[in-house]
């Protein structure tokens, strides 16, 4: 009779010990503070900063001979919500490029097809220097309507943009096919291959900071390779975001970055572009 109690309390002991294994494997794979919900696609995710940094492929893996966005990092950012309150842009592979810096050789722009949708869902990279550098005195009037796109009738509230892949303003003598044309300085700026609805938040606000950055290495006579892709979840015709990473090649511009494709007080409908007022809707800067 006490060796089979010993024996009961021995399976016990065994019983309790993968009972809590169990439930701490439970509340790990479930656990989580990022409310914008990226902790669950990626490893390593911090909310304890003030970006989010997340574990994206390296250069090597990328299918592209300049790397940059693999189509599995696409479907990953493509199913990040943004939450009121949130910043408006997060760092990606910890804010270091998966462009292959070693893979510039001329100035041109690499527009992609448009896909099926007649979205541009899909990367436009420019190897790009000094004499792309462009002004605002270079501008044109814009009449290419991307999809999801609406004009902005909100008591004169602009919500909407026409949203460059590559900003005119480092696209200086790039024609549509993106080769550089020294007599066509204003830059390629009705490309419908080129243009996305974007928000005027994210683009006013948030993009003419990266954007920046790369005229900043342009001017200092440095080479860049940028490269943008506007991420769209399913067959939605409005973003929900776009892709910006840049590399010089001497590596001392070096950004990968997510921006949401929102805007403080409005919610958009992605399916269609139409948009919302809603009050509640903060965004970061």
């Amino acid at each position: 009779m006490a060796k089979r109690r010993r024996k009961k309390t021995g399976s016990t002991l065994i019983s309790t010990l993968v009972l809590i294994v169990v439930i701490a494997w439970g509340v790990y794979t479930r656990g989580g503070t990022d409310p914008n919900g990226t902790d669950k696609l990626f490893q390593g995710l911090s909310n304890s900063t003030s970006s989010i940094s997340n574990k994206i492929s390296d250069a090597t893996t990328a299918k592209s001979k300049y790397g940059g966005l693999s189509k599995t990092d696409y479907e990953k950012l493509a199913k990040v919500d943004f939450k009121s309150g949130c910043k408006a842009y997060v760092y990606v592979n910890h804010n270091r490029s998966t462009l292959i810096k070693n893979a510039w050789t001329v100035n041109r722009v690499i527009y992609s097809n448009l896909d099926s949708l007649n979205r541009t869902s899909h990367s436009n990279t420019g190897f790009l220097e000094k004499r792309n550098v462009a002004n605002d005195s270079l501008r044109v009037r814009q009449f290419v309507e991307p999809t999801a796109w609406h004009y902005n009738r909100r008591n004169g509230t602009q919500i909407y943009n026409r949203g460059h892949l590559i900003a005119y303003s480092v696209s200086a003598g790039i024609d549509q096919d993106g080769n550089y044309n020294p007599n066509n300085q204003s830059g390629d700026q009705n490309n419908p291959k080129n243009l996305f609805t974007q928000s005027a938040f994210s683009n006013q606000k948030i993009q003419t900071i990266f954007e920046a950055k790369v005229r900043k290495a342009l001017r200092e006579n440095k080479k860049v390779i940028y490269q943008a892709t506007p991420i769209f979840r399913g067959n939605e015709l409005m973003a929900r975001g776009i892709n910006l990473q840049a590399i010089s090649t001497d590596g001392s511009l070096n950004f990968n970055v997510y921006l949401f494709n929102v805007q403080p007080g409005y919610v958009f409908n992605y399916n269609n572009g139409r948009a919302k007022v809603d009050r509640a809707m903060k965004v970061n800067e």
